[in-house]
């Protein structure tokens, strides 16, 4: 089977987006690690699938498989780069999609100058929705490890987020402890871990490990769940430059029931075509 993809990044984000509007298929999960596998396929921290609208309330329908072939529910910087293909591949005109999630309806602008927002909806703080196993809704839970506890923030903005409040990001333990928060039992479908480090109440600087990808460049809903918590705790202001390794995102919030928007550079890196096993 012969696929054709585009390769996109936001921020260092970097994707295989593939037309299902144009070309019918449907991925196995080892189709989708061979396709991101840096080494034997395209490389990408996820593959996003542009597919028809099932609803008629929406213009495209979005799909996101993150690296180990395991779907996700929700992905920022996957998002805008989703709107910039739309733009580039002739799918439509508009400046203003709405595009059917797992999770809901999303809206997405294209501006002016081609930068592109995503409106990735209200935060979701309720344990059980998460999801996170506790008994209240906290500010900030406690979790239990074998070298100790740790303090995170927990919230949902279509996939799982816990954040930490490091002082100095450049020296904080992604790789050892974030896999081990990502996969702590009190979060049965895992978790995104963002390290952040505020620099002041309109900056931060923030390493994500995601669930399914590793440390990535970029997260753009780790960026969004990063702010709002920082928000919640009174750290930080309601619009933040979020600097990541792969450069500067943009999140705006007011609290309460607003929806979080995401903005931020895209980029188009190459198109191509490759040849998948039928399984």
């Amino acid at each position: 089977m012969k696929i054709k993809f585009s390769k996109m990044h936001g921020a260092g984000n970097d994707f295989v987006v593939i037309d299902t509007v144009r070309q019918s298929l449907t991925l196995t999960p080892a189709q989708i690690r061979r396709l991101a596998n840096r080494q034997r396929g395209v490389g990408c921290d996820q593959v996003l699938l542009v597919g028809p609208p099932g609803s008629p309330d929406a213009d495209f329908s979005y799909r996101i498989f993150n690296a180990d072939g395991s779907e996700a529910g929700q992905c920022g910087n996957g998002a805008r780069c989703f709107a910039r293909f739309i733009r580039e591949q002739k799918l439509s005109w508009k400046r203003s999609l709405t595009v059917e999630t797992p999770g809901g309806l999303m809206a997405l602008e294209i501006e002016e100058d081609g930068r592109i927002r995503a409106n990735l909806g209200c935060p979701v703080f309720t344990p059980a929705a998460i999801p996170l196993t506790s008994d209240v809704e906290s500010l900030e839970y406690r979790l239990d490890l074998d070298t100790g506890a740790q303090l995170v923030g927990a919230l949902s903005l279509g996939n799982p987020h816990a954040v930490l409040i490091v002082d100095d990001v450049a020296q904080a333990p992604v790789t050892s402890l974030g896999p081990v928060l990502a996969a702590h039992p009190q979060f049965p479908e895992q978790a995104n871990v963002g390290f952040m480090q505020v620099v002041n109440r309109d900056e931060i600087k923030l390493r994500v490990l995601e669930r399914g990808a590793g440390e990535t460049l970029a997260c753009g809903t780790g960026a969004c769940a990063a702010v709002i918590h920082g928000i919640r705790k009174g750290l930080l202001n309601n619009a933040v430059t979020v600097h990541l390794p792969g450069g500067k995102l943009s999140v705006t919030w007011q609290g309460d029931d607003s929806p979080v928007w995401l903005g931020g550079p895209t980029a188009s890196v190459f198109e191509g075509s490759i040849r998948l096993q039928n399984r």
